[in-house]
């Protein structure tokens, strides 16, 4: 597969794990782009034992907390317009308050479960591949991943009352 077309089919992918990550729209573009050429200038490290996705992904991991080491990256959440579309508005300011607070209570949450639940809920990663990047079992992917969707159901539940 040329590297175009592999850019392409995971572009989306690295790039919403990066927002999930740094909630900043310009930060998560920046490092998308420089976890690709990293991929580029390493693919001959690349020996194909690891899934190649999990690859790009454990790329961008590091490439953030590198960036975010040095710059200290995290900026405080947005609201997008993405959000508000031909529905009703309160609909829309209630959809939106939610996915504020499941980001706040993400950005609060310790390693490896914040890394674990985004990898899998925005990045659509198997439990495979998430074991991959952490070097670690699919049972403690899977068992992380519950651990830290508990913790956000319990929190948001917590806020309601």
């Amino acid at each position: 597969m040329e590297f175009e077309e592999v850019y392409k089919l995971y572009f989306k992918d690295v790039y919403t794990f990066l927002y999930g990550l740094s909630q900043n729209k310009a930060v998560a573009e920046d490092i998308t782009q420089d976890t690709f050429f990293k991929a580029i200038e390493n693919m001959h490290t690349f020996d194909g034992r690891k899934d190649i996705k999990a690859w790009f992904f454990t790329i961008a991991r590091n490439t953030y907390y590198t960036q975010y080491n040095r710059q200290k990256l995290f900026s405080p959440y947005e609201i997008t317009d993405n959000a508000i579309g031909n529905n009703d508005i309160l609909d829309n300011l209630i959809l939106e308050e939610q996915s504020i607070l499941v980001l706040k209570i993400l950005h609060n949450m310790s390693e490896p479960y914040k890394e674990v639940f985004m990898l899998r809920f925005f990045g659509s990663l198997s439990f495979n591949r998430i074991s991959l990047i952490f070097a670690k079992t699919e049972s403690w992917a899977r068992v992380t991943y519950y651990r830290a969707k508990k913790q956000i159901l319990h929190q948001m539940e917590a806020n309601n009352e």
